[in-house]
């Protein structure tokens, strides 16, 4: 391994990053996965400083575990795929950045999610984790909707439906809704009292802290509570707009992915359902599939 890591050969290195963590491989040109690294926070969003740091930490993390050293970072072909990057402002700040790789190909995170999910070939992807989204790539169209962020987009989104959820349950303890499930399970969960306990705790939460508490909607729908089948309902509308809105643009796969993705799923209408295909592969390694062809792009313009 080690003889062929030392040759003179292209070493690509895939970038994910997200507003609360930074995931990372390398890999070689035919795609063996040679080391991993995982950080914090990547999005520019956050700061420049953060996001960089970020990327720089899990990167050399990877390097280590692919037993090369800190001077091999200048050997990556790199593609990154970053969230608050589709702002022109912070895909300004990154393409400017002084980084140490051999070169730094840049786009979303929801545009690498696309590509690994259908391992570099057409497709479309919808995001349903702590925020919501979906991207179509055919025949070298982009059709991009949602990612605005959290509270004025990302319905149907783990951070909608915690937020929602506690909207609920605080008019139904002030008695101007209807009692639900959700009141008991959001109590017991963080161990409060009252409405005034909970006001409390969600006073300054952040998008992942609503998401985290999403699941328990769900759980209150499978048990049949009213309330949260209703917002099932609301937050599932929402994702089918996307979807559809995705397969109009005929995309040859569709797939899902997010944590709160195979949770929504279900209460999705039949005709979407029976379109979606599982994703292929992770981000990260959809990354590597963006840098690639973008690297292969590069040399046959540069040979014209």
């Amino acid at each position: 391994m080690n003889s062929m890591l030392k040759a003179d050969t292209p070493l690509y290195l895939g970038i994910d990053g997200g507003g609360s963590k930074c995931r990372v491989v390398i890999a070689s040109s035919d795609q063996q996965i040679l080391g991993e690294g995982l950080s914090g926070p990547a999005n520019p969003l956050r700061g420049m400083k953060i996001a960089t740091d970020s990327i720089l930490a899990a990167t050399q993390q990877a390097l280590t575990c692919a037993g090369l050293s800190f001077n091999d970072m200048s050997r990556l072909i790199a593609g990154a795929g970053l969230a608050g990057v589709n702002v022109p402002k912070y895909f300004q700040l990154f393409s400017d950045w002084q980084h140490p790789f051999q070169s730094l190909y840049l786009t979303s995170d929801l545009h690498i999610a696309c590509v690994g999910a259908h391992q570099g070939q057409d497709g479309a992807v919808v995001i349903v984790g702590t925020g919501s989204c979906g991207l179509s790539s055919v025949n070298g169209v982009l059709t991009e909707m949602g990612g605005h962020g959290f509270p004025y987009g990302d319905n149907g989104s783990g951070a909608w439906f915690g937020m929602m959820l506690l909207h609920t349950v605080l008019l139904s303890m002030d008695g101007l809704a209807p009692p639900t499930m959700m009141t008991n399970l959001l109590l017991n969960e963080l161990a409060v009292y009252d409405s005034m306990g909970l006001v409390s705790y969600f006073m300054h939460a952040t998008p992942t802290t609503y998401a985290k508490f999403a699941p328990l909607v769900f759980t209150a729908a499978e048990a049949g509570d009213a309330s949260a089948l209703k917002l099932v309902e609301q937050g599932a509308t929402f994702i089918t707009a996307i979807a559809q809105r995705l397969l109009a643009t005929n995309p040859p796969r569709l797939s899902f992915i997010g944590g709160l993705a195979v949770k929504i799923l279900p209460y999705l209408p039949a005709k979407v359902q029976q379109k979606v295909t599982p994703a292929l592969q992770e981000p990260e390694l959809g990354a590597i599939w963006f840098a690639h062809q973008q690297n292969q792009a590069q040399s046959i313009a540069k040979s014209l």
